[in-house]
């Protein structure tokens, strides 16, 4: 039997109650970078609060940080055995000459919004409108839009329009208030928009898919370093266990993500059964990544974002998956 299929025996049973407790203490400890606030931590708690870290053989700790980069900087510097960002910065390190590695997390992607009745029906009424944007110009969503809406439409959007870059909680405002014509933001506020009034002109992965891309292909993964790997086996493969239990939980059960709902801040029973639909669609398969599918978003994204976005990568490097 694998470590992987060991981990998976034991968060079985810690669901079901069985098994001999553990006391943390006697546990290695895996910390894990996470952006306070966000949404990974919805997985986290759940692993803590269910045991499902204990049962498969490591303590898990939490360390906020107040961003991405942060997290980054703690991953590479030590401080941190794991952070949650997505595969193209894995496959930059790579390139680079690190040894970080990815286990998928997350397939959940957002989408273009539009207020209910806009005059916007496609993307090629985006020509000449103001367009919101959660991130920078190398929001990946944005650059699939980008290639979307010139395969589809002829249409430059990064020249054909106008862009406003913010925060995803100012872009969300701003779509909702009309300040913009179209906002392209982040999931969960995705979801959120969607209870205000707004809703989808084209999702990323519906984008994807006219793109000849693998809308299943995860976006977001527990991120460690193979010297991990090789030293404490049994910790990563607990840790993607434990995981995947914690999305066989909040998938099936109602109680466990009602328990979530103050820390998910929903303003209502809409904004939570929306947060709830997204967060379970965007568990993604068990086994490993299309690396075929994944080679192909990265040459799209190298394509339109370049060096910038993804560093020397031209192709994906091997390694860039665990699972795989």
């Amino acid at each position: 039997m694998t470590i992987w299929k060991r981990g998976l025996m034991a968060a079985a049973l810690a669901l079901a109650g069985l098994g001999a407790p553990v006391q943390a203490q006697d546990l290695p400890v895996l910390t894990v970078a996470a952006l306070e606030g966000g949404t990974v931590n919805w997985e986290l708690d759940t692993i803590r609060h269910y045991g499902l870290d204990r049962a498969n053989g490591f303590d898990l700790q939490v360390m906020p940080v107040a961003g991405n980069p942060a997290a980054q900087v703690a991953l590479q510097g030590g401080a941190a055995d794991a952070i949650v960002t997505d595969w193209f910065w894995v496959a930059r390190m790579r390139a680079e000459g690190q040894d970080f590695t990815f286990l998928p997390y997350s397939k959940a992607v957002g989408g273009l919004m539009v207020r209910t009745g806009s005059p916007i029906a496609s993307v090629a009424d985006l020509k000449g409108r103001k367009i919101g944007i959660a991130g920078g110009p190398l929001d990946k969503s944005w650059l699939i839009l980008r290639a979307y809406a010139q395969q589809e439409a002829g249409l430059d959007l990064a020249a054909e329009t106008e862009q406003v870059f913010g925060a995803p909680p100012l872009i969300m405002e701003a779509g909702v208030s009309g300040e913009v014509d179209a906002a392209m933001n982040f999931w969960h506020f995705a979801a959120k928009m969607e209870t205000r009034g707004m809703q989808v002109l084209i999702g990323v992965d519906q984008a994807a898919t006219a793109l000849g891309l693998d809308p299943e292909t995860p976006l977001l993964g527990y991120v460690v370093s193979e010297k991990l790997v090789a030293e404490k086996p049994a910790v990563v493969a607990g840790l993607a266990a434990a995981s995947r239990a914690a999305k066989e939980k909040l998938a099936t059960d109602d109680a466990a993500f009602a328990r979530l709902r103050d820390q998910m801040k929903a303003k209502d029973d809409a904004q939570f059964a929306a947060l709830v639909a997204g967060y379970r669609a965007g568990i993604p398969a068990p086994g490993p990544v299309d690396e075929a599918a994944a080679d192909r978003m990265l040459k799209l994204m190298a394509r339109l974002g370049g060096a910038d976005l993804v560093g020397p990568v031209e192709a994906l490097p091997p390694g860039t998956f665990l699972t795989n």
